[in-house]
């Protein structure tokens, strides 16, 4: 393709809640991304802002998820820094990183339930690993995320027993457990049909803004970023690096950017149209 890719354009006010005045609840600093020789992403640099929904976007291959696993501990960075609050994530020892990691919530694509447990034991789980609460109030804990999310009525369920949709509530319900600081979502809406997804669209935003959660995810469907996000980075698979920052409906609406405008509006590029993925 012929689009000029060296210059990210951030050039809009990004998030939509207070941002100018919001604390960044993690600010990611000039991060390199690779596997040996292969670099995946260069110098990326961002703030997730308290109460948040922040978008990771971009085409298949473009190291989405990669950044996603460099951000919650599983991918030590080649370059750069991740800063939690005040705390940088790979500066301090192993019990540091366990510590902050405390402060994040989880929610896997498949949604990663073990299967030999009932939607109940799986979100009790983590409460009994990281913290010395009473097996009573462990039991209350789990009833009450469960209910925020829907699915109290299937706490003594197994995940065989349940539709794809709550496999995904149950798993936020867990991620939920420990009370974290920000979620991490990938793919949230991945091999979910129209209605169910939506479903679970309302149910974010109604976790933000009844809770104040701050919420990074990993999306390239459209329907659900241009309804829930407000803010996010675009990462390009040619430049390796993130080449729009701002809201999807930003993007969609004011980015120039080819490669962008391409996205957001299903539209093939050149490299897509030469069967590049």
């Amino acid at each position: 393709m012929n689009a000029d890719t060296s210059h990210p354009d951030t050039s809009h006010p990004a998030a939509t809640h207070d941002a100018d005045s919001a604390q960044a609840m993690m600010s990611v600093r000039g991060v390199t991304l690779a596997f040996g020789p292969k670099v995946i992403q260069h110098d990326i640099s961002f703030d997730v802002k308290r109460g948040s929904i922040f978008a990771v976007m971009g085409g298949s291959g473009c190291g989405k998820s990669t950044l996603l696993k460099s951000m919650i501990g599983l991918l030590r960075p080649t370059q750069g820094e991740y800063l939690v609050g005040t705390d940088n994530y790979w500066a301090g020892t192993d019990e540091d990183r366990v510590r902050i990691g405390r402060r994040f919530g989880v929610l896997f694509q498949s949604g990663a339930l073990w299967s030999s447990m009932t939607v109940g034991q799986n979100v009790a789980l983590p409460m009994q690993m990281f913290t010395s609460l009473r097996p009573h109030v462990i039991r209350q804990l789990v009833e009450l995320k469960l209910g925020l999310v829907g699915m109290l009525h299937a706490i003594d369920q197994f995940p065989s027993e349940l539709s794809g949709g709550m496999k995904k509530r149950a798993g936020l319900a867990r991620a939920m457990s420990l009370d974290p600081d920000i979620l991490f979502f990938d793919e949230p809406s991945a091999g979910l049909d129209p209605i169910t997804s939506a479903r679970l669209d309302e149910l974010i935003l109604n976790l933000r803004d009844g809770l104040g959660a701050t919420i990074v995810l990993v999306s390239h469907e459209l329907s659900s970023l241009f309804a829930i996000a407000d803010d996010g980075i675009f990462l390009d698979p040619e430049s390796k690096t993130a080449i729009a920052h701002g809201s999807p409906t930003w993007m969609r609406d004011h980015c120039d950017n080819p490669m962008v405008h391409a996205f957001m509006h299903r539209e093939r590029t050149d490299s897509s149209s030469h069967g590049d993925k």
